[in-house]
């Protein structure tokens, strides 16, 4: 035991006992380490460069201007060498700063190697793992190496730090000043018009039980399933993203109603040949030509988004919850039309087996299999390949559910993403 670690284990024993025993566990972990220099030096593990290898104070002092000045509680996600908690306390008007570990095995390491124990044992100072929350806390500051080195059993809450930092990138996606959205906007308006608000579905099916069905790898493997029940006289609703609507047609599955959100979606995703049986929700902005050929009923909804800012009034029309992915207003339509149980197919948020979708070839629907660089864990525990903005729709997802406990959830696949608030179904998933 180093000089460093029995000091810093005094302070830890003395305040955080049970966390100084898990700690001590996952001492084993082996790390790739090795000495950075520059003007200063820093550590980098796995390759990833903790800090600033020059000047690590006055990288910290820029860190801490990013939190609004004045806050008497800070929520620090990510140990690094200490420098950013130190400058933090600096400020007189600081209460609480609490710290939220990413990696304990790093932190153990940082432990051994350096001197923590004056911000340790500063009163103002909580430290817990980032896993133990369910949610991130505001205001935040979330160190970037550590993002990059979050452990599996804190993943969850990296998962939502990334998403809220990249919360302004997405929406500019979004622009209400882009002329081609407002374009597209206007093509649509005769049809908004002619076509029902879609609160006339809601509340329609109280009580019943809801399959909402994605198009992730892991629907393949349920498609005979699903024909089966779809073929029962009395069997729950089926709502299909619109991705998934060709693959569940090819399979003999005619959904009850397919929801489409996205401007890129086409005809040749929503073929409309044999649509009469099947209610289409969609939001302005979807191809024209794909509305006026619809051969089933046709209900309108908004976001939250600007973009309709200027057409609500004259256009009332209820709103559904996008949180970037088309399953998340199929969710909840399913849950304002009143079901009681939602069974989740295809919400893999991931690529089990190294595919990315049912029914569509590789890179089709998005970026390559080969472009994934990041992971999520399984309903195995195993990491499994991921694209970083469906790791956010997967956090969007979590919170929707936590939203609604009156609603029972389940997944039905453990080869994709473990969805926090879903039970798996026993008849799906054994």
């Amino acid at each position: 035991m180093s000089e460093f670690f029995q000091r810093n284990a005094e302070v830890l024993q003395r305040r955080w006992p049970a966390l100084l025993e898990r700690l001590l566990v996952e001492a084993g972990e082996a790390l790739e380490v090795e000495l950075v220099e520059g003007l200063g030096s820093t550590l980098s593990v796995s390759g990833i460069q903790l800090t600033s290898r020059h000047d690590r104070l006055a990288e910290a002092r820029l860190q801490a201007q990013s939190l609004p000045a004045g806050s008497s509680t800070v929520h620090l996600y990510g140990a690094g060498l200490g420098d950013l908690q130190r400058v933090l306390l600096e400020r007189p008007e600081l209460d609480r700063l609490q710290l939220h570990l990413l990696n304990g095995a790093l932190f153990h390491l940082v432990l051994q190697l350096l001197d923590q124990s004056d911000w340790l044992a500063d009163p103002r100072v909580e430290l817990a793992y980032a896993g133990d929350s369910l949610e991130i806390a505001l205001p935040f500051f979330a160190l970037p190496s550590e993002l990059v080195l979050a452990d599996d059993y804190n993943a969850k809450i990296r998962d939502r730090l990334i998403s809220e930092a990249h919360l302004a990138d997405n929406n500019r996606a979004f622009d209400v000043a882009d002329p081609r959205l407002q374009q597209l906007l206007e093509d649509s308006l005769p049809l908004l018009r002619q076509d029902p608000d879609v609160a006339a579905l809601f509340a329609t099916q109280a009580g019943r039980d809801c399959y909402v069905i994605a198009t992730g790898p892991s629907l393949a493997a349920h498609l005979p399933a699903l024909a089966r029940v779809r073929a029962q006289a009395e069997r729950p609703l089926f709502i299909c993203v619109d991705t998934a609507y060709l693959p569940l047609l090819r399979a003999g599955i005619q959904p009850d109603i397919v929801v489409s959100v996205d401007h890129k979606i086409r005809i040749h995703h929503l073929p409309p040949d044999d649509s009469a049986a099947t209610t289409l929700v969609y939001m302005p902005m979807l191809d024209v030509e794909l509305l006026g050929n619809w051969r089933g009923p046709r209900y309108s909804a908004y976001s939250s988004s600007a973009l309709y800012a200027r057409v609500r009034e004259a256009i009332p029309r209820a709103e559904l919850f996008v949180g970037g992915s088309v399953i998340h207003p199929a969710t909840d339509l399913a849950v304002k039309m009143g079901a009681s149980s939602i069974t989740l197919f295809g919400a893999d948020f991931a690529f089990p087996g190294d595919r990315t979708h049912t029914g569509w070839g590789d890179g089709v629907l998005g970026p390559a299999i080969s472009a994934s660089r990041h992971w999520v864990l399984d309903g195995h525990g195993q990491r499994v390949r991921t694209q970083l903005n469906f790791r956010g729709y997967l956090v969007e997802l979590e919170r929707f559910i936590a939203q609604h406990p009156q609603v029972r959830f389940y997944n039905t696949s453990r080869a994709g993403a473990l969805i926090a608030g879903t039970a798996y179904d026993p008849d799906f998933c054994p």
